[in-house]
């Protein structure tokens, strides 16, 4: 089932806090139903207590991308599957009225919404669709921005499974420091230690850019 584009909702789930910065925008069921999308059902749904609930949600999904970032693709499988446990879905073949070239209808899979809050509808599906995603393509694909402070969540949909950033600004803001770096320590110690420290961190400022080029956006 090609169901992982509802990954899309649990790396918007978990960026809605920038803890390295003390940031967060899911204050408020305003906030709640801005996440869940006017005219779904579960945003209609939204009370001043999904705000807390999804909060909670939240941490654990950060936590399954921080194991998966880490290389540990046992935590995170472990996480995300009490996370389905808790917030099962139920999927559904859906039409939408949409026909072939020969005149057949166009048949998909669709997670439907039916939970009775919209904590339980939002994790239910932003998990089912991480799980169709990780299953897919690999838990290495799950990734923790490595630009501090940043520390979004993303999904590396790279041909060569190398992006270590969540977005271009990131990976630039990353290579200019590495080469800021690099100079601070040749002036200090020479050329040759600057090219050490660029072997040592294994990105140089084109491949850390490439990794960025190359991601399906």
């Amino acid at each position: 089932m090609e169901l992982n584009y509802y990954s899309d909702m649990a790396v918007r789930l978990v960026n809605t806090e920038r803890p390295e910065r003390g940031e967060d925008t899911l204050t408020s069921v305003e906030a709640v139903r801005e996440l869940c999308g006017d005219g779904q059902q579960m945003a209609r749904r939204a009370t001043d207590g999904d705000v807390g609930r999804l909060r909670g949600v939240r941490t654990r999904l950060r936590a399954v991308f921080s194991a998966a970032s880490e290389g540990d693709e046992t935590r995170a499988v472990d996480l995300l599957n009490s996370l389905l446990m808790e917030f099962p879905t139920s999927p559904q073949i859906s039409g939408h009225g949409d026909l072939d070239e020969d005149g057949r209808a166009r048949w998909h899979m669709h997670l439907a919404d039916h939970p009775v809050t919209a904590t339980a509808g939002y994790a239910a599906t932003a998990c089912m669709g991480l799980a169709f995603h990780l299953t897919d393509l690999g838990v290495d694909r799950l990734g923790i921005c490595q630009a501090a402070p940043c520390r979004n969540a993303y999904l590396d949909t790279s041909t060569n499974r190398s992006r270590r950033y969540c977005s271009d600004r990131c990976a630039t803001r990353a290579n200019v420091a590495a080469y800021r770096a690099r100079k601070r320590l040749e002036g200090d110690e020479g050329p040759a230690a600057g090219r050490a420290l660029a072997r040592r961190s294994g990105r140089t400022a084109e491949t850390a850019q490439h990794s960025t080029d190359v991601t399906d956006r």
